[in-house]
């Protein structure tokens, strides 16, 4: 019987089951993360929407479970291996947020560039002027830097190596995630005013490059994992 619920939870709107990582309780009363399939229709397992201020095609919810039951052949593993069977899936979505963050880092800079090249101020292109040209250079190459942290991620994640992966991935989310951040304010900062009209189509990406200093993994988090496992200090949480 599952109780509780889950907050920030995307697609469950569209989907006929989801898994979920709850605790179970022994004979001695310990409890132990599991991990379970829990079909979207099942009595007791409702959601509501959240509100966001972000574009995105996806929906945030808030998902209820009320004295939910479940057969125990939803139980996915070992009744206390729900962190494991969670954490198998940890690098490939950094992994796939780090080509999330370069993509929309890589549109803004697009935008930002061929509106430089073709805005002109007394006849001459307004990328011409280092103060617009430098940041752009910047933003490219802290761009391009995490692009190659993400392929040396995806390919340790290949070859099977997930401590290597671990390291890899969550230093290139890191990393996409501060240029795409960067990549659009500066794209913003080329366009002035334009860069926050609709039809240019630049400022509404801002809320969504922020959102990924935090999602799927913040960025303290990162921090705390290079410094104890990347260098080897003391736990810090």
């Amino acid at each position: 019987v599952l109780n509780g619920q889950k907050t920030f939870i995307s697609g469950v709107d569209e989907a006929d089951a989801v898994m979920v990582v709850g605790r179970t309780a022994d004979q001695k009363g310990n409890l132990r993360p599991s991990l379970f399939i829990v079909p979207t229709g099942a009595d007791g397992f409702t959601w509501t929407p959240i509100g966001m201020e972000i574009v995105s095609p996806e929906k945030q919810f808030v998902c209820h479970f009320d004295d939910v039951r479940l057969p125990y052949d939803a139980l996915v593993g070992a009744e206390d291996g729900g962190l494991l069977q969670l954490f198998a899936g940890l690098n490939p979505e950094r992994i796939m947020a780090t080509a999330m963050g370069a993509g929309i880092g890589r549109l803004a800079l697009g935008k930002a560039v061929a509106y430089a090249k073709d805005r002109q101020v007394f006849k001459t292109p307004i990328g011409a002027h280092q103060g617009l040209a430098h940041p752009l250079a910047a933003a490219k190459i802290e761009l391009e830097l995490a692009r190659l942290m993400g392929q040396k991620a995806a390919s340790l994640y290949d070859e099977g190596d997930d401590e290597g992966a671990g390291e890899a991935a969550n230093m290139a989310k890191y990393a996409a995630a501060e240029a795409a951040i960067h990549c659009v304010d500066q794209a913003v900062q080329t366009h002035g005013g334009n860069g926050l009209t609709t039809e240019y189509g630049v400022g509404m990406l801002a809320g969504v490059v922020r959102l990924m200093r935090i999602a799927p993994v913040s960025r303290e988090m990162i921090l705390n994992y290079v410094a104890q496992h990347s260098l080897g200090l003391p736990k810090s949480y």
